[in-house]
């Protein structure tokens, strides 16, 4: 629950952190409970037409690293045509280790989302077209929501696939 005196920073922090590492209020879970259980080969297997698990997470790990960059004083480097270019997996340590540069991006982010300054998040992000910080920050979060539900679809029909 959100504090009325908490600071823009802070509340950017907690909900940036709820849909990646740790939250359940909104969506009921977040990336980390929906994919810390899955095998390589589940987070890899094909679902009609869908994007594949790993590759909505090499996708949403893109875009945290690129604005990540951007925060740490780098320039913007991403581009849309780059974000689904998954290396393969061909391993369980190879689908780990696409975990763990999520998660430790994801802390990252969510920490210098924590000592950002407020008056920063008002601020024109790299060049005017990508509009504020702010605005940036929420882009971040909605897509990270926008993803995971199609994740939880897809693993749903994962594991009902291996039911039957």
């Amino acid at each position: 629950m959100t504090k009325p005196h908490e600071k823009i920073n802070i509340l950017n922090a907690k909900r940036f952190k709820e849909v990646l590492l740790n939250g359940d209020w909104i969506a009921a879970t977040n990336f980390k409970n929906q994919l810390s259980d899955l095998t390589w080969k589940q987070a890899t297997t094909k679902i009609g037409t869908l994007n594949t698990i790993a590759m909505l997470t090499y996708h949403i790990n893109y875009y945290i690293a690129g604005i990540l960059n951007v925060f740490e004083g780098g320039s913007l480097n991403i581009k849309d045509k780059y974000s689904f270019n998954l290396p393969k997996i061909k391993s369980q340590k190879d689908w780990e280790i696409l975990l763990d540069k999520m998660w430790n991006n994801a802390e990252k982010f969510t920490n210098l989302l924590e000592l950002m300054p407020n008056k920063k998040l008002k601020e024109v992000f790299v060049d005017e077209k990508y509009g504020s910080y702010q605005r940036n920050i929420d882009a971040m979060i909605e897509h990270s929501y926008y993803h995971l539900g199609q994740i939880s679809l897809i693993k749903k029909m994962l594991l009902e696939k291996n039911e039957n």
